[in-house]
Order: structure tokens, then sequence, then C-alpha cells
């Protein structure tokens, strides 16, 4: 995901989120993004909806998006992957529509058996 995408993802989430900018959140990098070289000290790192924009040029993570980014409230989840075509994104009704409505990203709706 480049980082037009992200931004702009953060800024539909920060819209849809109860606590807007506030929203505690968990961000998990992949160990696959450093070659899977360190599977024995993974971690999350947490921080709220306004800190998400930076977390696209973290120095320990070398220019990668998180894999994943969620709200602590559990009501939606990103999914990144750095080799797939897509970025998910699993949350209400709300979220799902402002996604599909945007006019800078592209979005598709996955049956649930994707």
């Amino acid at each position: 995901m480049n980082r037009a995408a992200w931004n702009r993802l953060i800024a539909i989430l920060t819209e849809d989120s109860p606590q807007g900018p506030g929203t505690p959140c968990l961000a998990y990098y992949s160990p696959l993004l450093h070659g899977a070289e360190d599977f024995d000290n993974l971690h999350v790192r947490t921080g709220t909806l306004a800190d998400a924009p930076v977390l696209y040029d973290h120095l320990e993570e070398n220019g990668w998006s998180p894999s994943n980014l969620w709200p602590r409230d559990q009501s939606w989840i990103l999914c990144t992957d750095y080799d797939l075509w897509a970025t998910k994104v699993a949350g209400p009704t709300t979220l799902t529509k402002a996604l599909l409505d945007d006019k800078e990203l592209e979005a598709v709706r996955l049956s649930w058996a994707t």
C-alpha cells in the first residue's frame, strides 16, 4: 500500500471510529517484512489513530505499513500483506460503506467465503 492510500485509509478509519483520532489502537508488523529472521521477538505497538500516519515511516520497519492495525475495542481490523494485491478491512456497515463510496480508494466488497 502506498503512502497516499495509507493516509486516506487512516482518515476514513478515523472518521468512522467513535473516539476519532483519539481511538486507542494496536499495530503489528509481520516478521516476514524483515526476511523472516526474528519470530522469537514479536511485538505489538500501541498508540492512537492520530499516531497511525507515522507508522508508515517507522525506522525499524523499513517503510512498510503495519501488517495489522485494529482499535482496542476490536470494532474493525485492517490487514495488509506486502506481496498480495489488496488490503482487507473488516468492520461495521458504516465503515464498509465509507470505503466503498470513497473516491480516492479502490474498494470492493468480498463475500464471506473469500
